[in-house]
Parts: structure tokens; C-alpha cells; sequence
């Protein structure tokens, strides 16, 4: 089970931090990543980590803000947004899947809505 939290509104400029929360299995066997969604946009990647950790991926619209790592002794995934702008506006959502983290995600949890506007 995948529980994200930490959404709401921000300012542009402004910062949050989301959290996904792992249950259910062995986290550091999984490799791990956020995605998110805008209305009437479809489901964007927006960053992957391997199992361990020592590799993170993000894609072309977050790189160099936003900053995704994990803790597995805690079992949780984080994502660090900064510099954040209204087309961040999106439910955030974490997601699992076992091997490397290319492919299709296996688990997927309820998601966390982002929202970036003055």
C-alpha cells in the first residue's frame, strides 16, 4: 500500500515536500516513482529512483527543482518541489514496481493534489 501526502497550495517561487508512505512489502526491493496528473492532461512522468536509491531519474520539466529521494529504513519515498509554477498544478502520485525503474509500475497509490497559484 502506497499513501502519498504533504499536497496543497503554493505560491509561485514557493516549496513543498510530498511523502509516500510503503506498506505491504519489502521497500528496498522496489524501485519507486512520482507521476502526476493535470485535468485533461495525461499522466506525466515527473521522477524514479532505483532500489537503493544511488539512482534518480526526472523528467525534462522538473529537473534541476525538484528533487526525489528515499529513506528505506523509514519506508517512505519523498519529493522535494522547488521553485514551483502554476503548471506544477497536478495530483501527485507515487508508484512501485520491482526490477529497474523503466517499465510499468505495478502499484500505485490515491494521490496528492498540488496546487501552485498567487
Amino acid at each position: 500500500q502506497l499513501v502519498e501526502s504533504g499536497g496543497g497550495l503554493a505560491q509561485p517561487g514557493g516549496s513543498l515536500r510530498l511523502s509516500c508512505a510503503a506498506s505491504g512489502g519489502t521497500f528496498s526491493d522496489y524501485s519507486m516513482a512520482w507521476f502526476r496528473q493535470a485535468p485533461g492532461k495525461e499522466r506525466e512522468f515527473v521522477a524514479a529512483l532505483t532500489s537503493g536509491g544511488i539512482n534518480t531519474f526526472y523528467g525534462s520539466s522538473v529537473k534541476g527543482r525538484f528533487t526525489a529521494f528515499r529513506d528505506n529504513a523509514q519506508n517512505t519515498l519523498y519529493l522535494r518541489m522547488n521553485s514551483l509554477k502554476p503548471e506544477d498544478t497536478a495530483v501527485y502520485y507515487c508508484a512501485a514496481k520491482r526490477g529497474t525503474p523503466k517499465g510499468q509500475y505495478e502499484y500505485w497509490g490515491q494521490g496528492t493534489q498540488v496546487s501552485v497559484s498567487s
